[in-house]
């Protein structure tokens, strides 16, 4: 294939992944796993790299993958995703109440392409480059005869798009045959709106730019750091640290979001071990960190808006939506535990996977997290590799992410007056191509 074709592949795959909107509620908004391959193992792969989208785990695997080009393409769908509301609002002065209902949020389905090249340089170094959706989050409740066709928050239809496009240039280099380092430079560019949150305007900073405006976009830079290598016969380890990313302000938004409309990408750790197993099996496992708290806007408690915020028009004060301490979604930094095993029958390697992570939400916090119901916790996955001739191959993983759920009060109603319950359950399934060269 010509570099002019590949290009034209890259190009055409990045304005893909962020023109599909990606829903990525999966642990929190980012996603269980980035390859084919590591989706089948859900998500595993710190210490075991197989294709030329290593790097968006651990960029030291790229070296070890050799000349090759991965493009994938992925049906995801976070179905049903709702919200349940239970006890009558109490009509006290003061108190927000909502209607006692249970909505499932509309746009079930998404489509998001991905795209890998690596090239190695000579016999100890290669440079890759991948293009994918790093996260998102995707909620759209139509207004209901329960709640008076007002909408959730008595403002028209509520929720909002999140998308994110990473762009991940890697050089790895060998430090002799089983060891290797990589650094990833990565430029992310994110668009983002909301609606359906007028009648929050009287604790806004900024209430003209707090809802129902256009897309509004924002971008950045951040790196990633890799290991890997075999410390012993058949056992393999991998470590990465992927950067808090500081990304420009949505503009639109800054008076939704904390600090101005600052939403920037926060900062993980992931380590890996893979075990050769007897019969051409591979176990591997990885333990990542995701540091939401990086991120005031993710992880400052929606009462901040309540007990920092002097209502007016605008709104004075630290905890006002978009102040310098704003109220949030009050999410929590989550670990998450993979666990895949592989193994090869003939032309065929076959792949299954499970993760397990306690999701970011506090039960404190469910009244905002209606716009983002990222409750799961656990994934169960599985994949296959098909050798198509020497030098092609075709990939598959599926993904099945049983419901979860969260309760907890209705912090702007009487106490115990109403509970609010989020809800999300999930199915993953994506084909991918590759050509060595």
């Amino acid at each position: 294939m010509r570099t002019f074709n590949k290009s034209i592949i890259a190009v055409s795959v990045a304005a893909a992944v962020l023109s599909a909107a990606p829903a990525f509620a999966t642990n929190g908004y980012f996603s269980h796993g980035y390859s084919t391959k590591e989706k089948g193992l859900a998500g595993a792969g710190a210490a075991y790299s197989q294709d030329a989208l290593a790097n968006a785990t651990n960029p030291a695997g790229m070296v070890f993958v050799g000349d090759r080009m991965d493009v994938g393409l992925q049906l995801f769908s976070p179905s049903p995703r709702s919200y349940t509301v239970s006890g009558a609002p109490s009509g006290f002065p003061g108190t927000f109440g909502l209607a006692p209902e249970s909505v499932d949020s509309e746009n079930d389905y998404f489509l998001i392409p991905s795209f890998g090249y690596n090239m190695a340089l000579d016999a100890v170094s290669s440079v890759g480059i991948s293009v994918y959706g790093n996260g998102g989050m995707n909620t759209k409740y139509e207004p209901t005869a329960a709640n008076g066709n007002m909408g959730v928050f008595g403002a028209g239809t509520a929720g909002v798009n999140l998308a994110q496009l990473f762009t991940n240039a890697t050089y790895a280099r060998k430090l002799n045959d089983q060891h290797a380092v990589g650094a990833s430079l990565i430029f992310a560019y994110q668009k983002f709106a909301a609606s359906g949150l007028a009648s929050f305007a009287g604790f806004s900073s900024d209430p003209n730019n707090l809802t129902g405006n256009r897309n509004s976009y924002s971008s950045g830079f951040g790196f990633k750091l890799g290991y890997q290598g075999e410390v012993a016969t058949g056992v393999r380890v991998g470590a990465s640290y992927q950067s808090k990313m500081s990304m420009s302000e949505f503009d639109e938004y800054k008076g939704l979001f904390a600090e101005g409309g600052d939403f920037d990408i926060p900062s993980t750790y992931t380590v890996g071990v893979s075990f050769d197993v007897p019969n051409s099996g591979k176990v591997v496992v990885d333990v990542q960190k995701i540091n939401y708290t990086d991120v005031a806007s993710v992880s400052n408690p929606f009462m901040n808006m309540l007990t920092g915020c002097t209502p007016g028009a605008p709104a004075t004060g630290a905890g006002c939506l978009g102040g310098a301490n704003g109220g949030g979604f009050g999410w929590e930094d989550m670990t998450i535990v993979k666990l895949g095993y592989q193994w090869n029958t003939g032309d065929t390697d076959w792949r299954v996977g499970i993760s397990k992570g306690k999701q970011p939400i506090p039960d404190s916090e469910v009244m905002f997290n209606i716009l983002a119901p990222a409750v799961i916790e656990t994934h169960f996955t599985f994949g296959m590799t098909r050798k198509m001739d020497n030098n092609q191959e075709f990939n598959f993983a599926a993904m099945y992410a049983p419901g979860n759920d969260v309760s907890g009060p209705n912090p702007m109603e009487a106490p115990g007056q109403q509970t609010i319950k989020l809800e999300m359950s999930q199915l993953d399934f994506q084909a991918g191509w590759a050509w060595k060269y």
